[in-house]
């Protein structure tokens, strides 16, 4: 009689190491949450800025002397020939801004390429201006789409996107880790197909985000979204339970920080801005922004890096083949030893035991039950982040 309330007690305790163990994940997305986003976020200063000034005379040479000095390194100011030079400069996001001095100077700026560098870029020759005695005329060369008046929405459109993508990982490689690994790569093809159709519609019919050249976002989405998927769902081979957090820390805590969607590179630690060059975020943010307002200057890159992320999926895929490969003819000599070990047992052993096939059934019932809380605790976990 005594072993019941023991046996309560140690399924309670049982019970409470499973909740802490799943309590890791949360507070290691908090830690890494915080330190991605404010440590990104919560200071941006400009450094190494580019600006114009336009003039080849004397007065322009002190001027950008002047700025450069006094900006002690947020500024890197040069001086232009002509105005036409400076917005070539701004289409090709070779400057953030560009100042024209004279009797009724005029800022021009891009604000399709960061609306936020365009900020702080006017901010500062406001003051210029004031200090001569004359309002400041501000020009946008490279303005944004009409239900983009911010300049923010394609970060938010790479927001839903991304999201879709990683709980779709969470999904295929935890429901979907019995089947054959062939299978589960092409439900992440087709998954990312369906997301990048869902971010073309927010981009364009629903929300005006961009105003032209929607096949080619809806084409750079896929693109991001398959290298995510596959990605996951590779890893979960080996990550497990852990892959939510895994994709979390790629796809999230880095990706989002360092995409330049908020603020680009040159309003960043350097960290974050060296992530900027390579992490498929920036791929996709600053593909969507030379596609749609720049005319495609430089997209080869860009697609360069999402083609990359892409094929590191395709990598992380075959990998996750081989380790599955190995552990199923691993498994074969395992299973054969467990037969031949039970045509060894004696005859009156055999007699005692249970009715052959109940207690295997029950036994494969238990394992798929206990298959099927990990896998909903997993799915959970992802959609709850």
């Amino acid at each position: 009689m005594s072993t019941g309330p023991s046996a309560a007690a140690g399924s309670q305790a049982a019970a409470l190491r499973h909740v802490l163990s799943h309590l890791v994940t949360p507070l290691l997305m908090c830690v890494g949450m915080g330190l991605a986003y404010l440590g990104a976020f919560h200071a941006p200063e400009p450094h190494d800025l580019r600006v114009d000034v336009v003039g080849s005379g004397p007065s322009a040479q002190v001027l950008a002397q002047t700025l450069q000095d006094k900006g002690d390194g947020a500024l890197s100011v040069r001086t232009v020939a002509d105005r036409a030079t400076a917005v070539d400069h701004l289409r090709t996001q070779d400057s953030f801004g560009a100042y024209v001095p004279g009797g009724s100077p005029e800022l021009l700026v891009a604000t399709a390429s960061s609306d936020t560098s365009a900020t702080v870029v006017e901010k500062v020759f406001t003051e210029v201006a004031a200090g001569q005695g004359a309002p400041l005329k501000v020009t946008n060369t490279a303005p944004t789409a009409d239900g983009d008046p911010t300049g923010q929405g394609i970060f938010f459109l790479l927001v839903a996107v991304s999201i879709g993508s990683y709980a779709s990982v969470a999904v295929i490689g935890g429901a979907g880790a019995v089947l054959a690994l062939r299978i589960r790569a092409a439900l992440a093809v087709a998954a990312s197909l369906v997301v990048s159709v869902i971010g073309a519609v927010f981009a364009g019919p629903l929300f005006g985000i961009v105003d032209h050249g929607l096949g080619g976002v809806w084409a750079m989405a896929w693109l991001y979204s398959a290298g995510i998927l596959l990605i996951g769902v590779g890893l979960h081979t080996f990550l497990k339970r852990w892959t939510t957090l895994g994709v979390m820390v790629l796809f999230v805590m880095l990706n989002f920080t360092s995409s330049g969607g908020i603020f680009r590179p040159e309003l960043q630690p350097g960290f974050f801005g060296a992530l900027h060059s390579f992490w498929n975020g920036a791929g996709f943010i600053e593909g969507v922004r030379s596609h749609v307002y720049f005319g495609g200057h430089a997209l080869g890159g860009h697609l360069l890096v999402l083609g990359l992320w892409f094929v590191v999926g395709v990598a992380a895929m075959a990998l996750a083949g081989l380790a599955e490969r190995k552990r199923r003819v691993a498994a074969v000599p395992a299973a054969a030893t467990s037969v031949h070990e039970s045509h060894d047992v004696p005859a009156d052993t055999a007699a005692a035991a249970p009715v052959p096939g109940r207690g295997a059934a029950q036994g494969a019932a238990e394992a798929d039950e206990r298959t099927e809380q990990r896998t909903e605790e997993e799915m959970e976990e992802a959609v709850g982040v």
